[in-house]
């Protein structure tokens, strides 16, 4: 699993998070440290948030699509907008999730976006 958000503290929680629930998880603070690094094993899908400094999450979202890098994707945001849950569905995300998040909530998206790639 891939984890895209520039906040350190939200990025060591959710990899503490998803790695208990039995995840392996690459954890990077940008978009763009995320396009710089060689894609590795497949993950199984993308947690990326939605706004960050340089490229956000739906950029980077239009940016991967139709390559090798294109996974199913759940957003999280503090700070979205109707619109840009509007444009995440549109790009085909699993789910918009607000944060502060429910673990089980996402936990639930994750487990969503598993099953697609099935």
């Amino acid at each position: 699993m891939i984890l895209v958000d520039d906040d350190p503290a939200v990025r060591r929680a959710l990899v503490r998070l998803l790695r208990a629930a039995g995840h392996h998880v690459e954890a990077h603070a940008s978009a763009e440290d995320y396009l710089a690094r060689a894609p590795v094993a497949p993950p199984a899908c993308l947690v990326l948030d939605m706004r960050m400094p340089g490229q956000g999450g739906l950029d980077l979202q239009r940016a991967i699509m139709g390559t090798p890098r294109s996974l199913p994707t759940i957003f999280i945001t503090g700070h979205g907008t109707a619109d840009d849950r509007r444009q995440a569905l549109a790009l085909g995300a699993i789910d918009v999730l607000n944060k502060p998040l429910d673990e089980s909530v996402l936990l639930a998206a994750i487990a969503r976006a598993l099953a697609s790639r099935s």
